[in-house]
């Protein structure tokens, strides 16, 4: 995972935000990720972070609509057959196994292959990115994204990444349940399963940014190329979703009014309590889209057991995760498009 999402680059720790967010620190942790936590100082994208952590009032328009529900145990099914094919590195055959997995749940879906062979410090990759479309009324489109290859660096060991990227991966199917068969009244809904996310070496051999990230930097390069992204309102990433125990986080690279309006389809469905408790920058498949201005945010929980023990292990495994926060991320994200629907105008870039 990039991540509300990182990779294993070995314990990278997250600096405190400055001084004047000294009040919140009990709410912030050191964390481990090749999704980087990275101090905020550091000359990267994620450097451009806020440190503002309030979140806007906005005036938002009211819903009396039923609130939306997923199947949390068909969604945690779907967890268990990809955690099943075992690790699922770029380039092995269980990663192959994986893309014939989600493309068959697909079938009959308008589904985009976006292939390409991608040049990494360990040689060429086959990277494909899968990108399921479901058409809405309004102009416009609102991506949904996860990652679904597991860490290389860890490939020959049990890595099976239950959380990291099968959660994720696991609930974009869920969606395309509750999509599938019927034109939207409002947003057209892009799924997208990215590729190649993971570091290929070690975070302490090379920098995470220039080995990460191979299939969402080519999907935001392609859709910029052709025009596609000018008709991007929001783009969500999912990342580390399955916890049983879940606090999503607030990624401060994230877009400020899309966090506010995730919180408060959280608060409708009486889920707020699980959301942005604390507050981090994240190294994730998110940045390549907010580096080109398109409304981002990272919905991840990067506190993977204590101290993020579990993140990059072979501990990332089944018995972690909780159907249940696979219904809380997964109905608070169709409530939020819900929302994002009946918001005329949207904020501005």
């Amino acid at each position: 995972m990039f991540q509300f999402h990182i990779e294993v680059r070995e314990l990278i720790k997250v600096a405190l935000l400055p001084a004047l967010l000294l009040s919140l620190a009990a709410s912030f942790v050191s964390c481990d990720h090749d999704k980087d936590a990275v101090p905020m100082t550091a000359q990267t994208p994620v450097a451009r972070a806020r440190t503002d952590t309030t979140l806007p009032t906005l005036s938002l328009p009211p819903d009396n609509s039923p609130l939306p529900t997923v199947d949390s145990a068909r969604a945690f099914q779907y967890v268990k057959e990809i955690v099943a094919f075992g690790p699922r590195p770029i380039g092995s055959a269980n990663h192959k196994k994986v893309e014939d997995y989600l493309l068959a749940h697909l079938k009959g879906d308008e589904v985009e292959n976006d292939t390409f062979t991608a040049d990494t410090p360990e040689g060429k990759f086959p990277v494909h990115n899968i990108v399921a479309k479901f058409p809405g009324t309004k102009d416009g489109i609102i991506v949904f994204a996860s990652h679904y290859d597991t860490n290389y660096p860890l490939r020959n060991t049990s890595f099976v990444g239950a959380d990291d990227g099968g959660s994720s991966s696991a609930l974009l199917l869920e969606f395309a349940n509750q999509l599938r068969g019927k034109k939207r009244d409002g947003y057209s809904i892009w799924l997208v399963w990215d590729d190649a996310e993971e570091a290929i070496k070690p975070d302490t051999e090379i920098d995470f940014m220039s080995d990460s990230l191979y299939g969402i930097r080519h999907l935001a390069e392609k859709w910029q190329a052709d025009g596609t992204l000018k008709e991007i309102r929001a783009f969500l990433l999912l990342d580390m979703v399955g916890d049983a125990d879940l606090n999503i986080d607030h990624e401060l690279s994230s877009a400020p009014w899309l966090e506010a309006v995730i919180y408060e389809a959280a608060s409708r469905l009486g889920y707020q309590s699980h959301f942005f408790g604390r507050a981090l920058p994240m190294e994730d498949d998110h940045l390549p889209f907010v580096q080109r201005g398109v409304p981002s945010a990272d919905v991840i929980y990067f506190a993977y057991g204590y101290n993020n023990v579990f993140w990059h292990t072979p501990q990332d495994t089944l018995d972690k995760l909780s159907p249940k926060s696979l219904e809380i991320v997964g109905a608070t994200m169709l409530e939020t498009v819900g929302i994002l629907d009946k918001m005329d105008p949207l904020p501005p870039k």
